[in-house]
């Protein structure tokens, strides 16, 4: 059985080149997250009241992130630079009751740790 002439390339495309190096395909590739309003309103705080926001959040849902809204207001910075800062501080104060309201169901609570986990994160990447 003799290999058709498709079978023949990619058994050359798969074998190495002979000269010692792979061809590379050139391409790159960008990942860019893209965030929710209410998601891009996590202000960058300073990385100790990160740390304490996050520990808040773990222990009584929505609290850290409800102090974390009056770091807005104190001039922290967010990633909805097109927003005044009593909408930020607004859609903050509305994940803290969101949080709040849902832990209940353990809902509120898994998401208040990943609240006070993304403000730990944004503060090492700002400091």
């Amino acid at each position: 059985m003799e290999p058709s002439p498709k079978d023949g390339e990619n058994a050359a495309a798969a074998e190495p080149s002979r000269g010692g190096t792979a061809p590379s395909s050139g391409v790159v590739v960008q990942v860019r997250e893209k965030k929710g309003p209410l998601r891009a309103a996590i202000p960058y705080m300073p990385f100790p009241v990160a740390v304490i926001c996050l520990f808040l959040n773990t222990f009584v849902p929505g609290l850290g992130t409800f102090v974390s809204a009056f770091t807005v207001l104190c001039g922290a910075r967010t990633d909805l630079p097109d927003r005044h800062r009593c909408c930020v501080f607004w859609l903050n104060i509305a994940a803290a009751l969101i949080q709040i309201l849902t832990a209940i169901v353990m809902v509120g609570w898994i998401m208040s740790i990943f609240w006070g986990m993304d403000m730990v994160i944004l503060a090492s990447k700002c400091s």
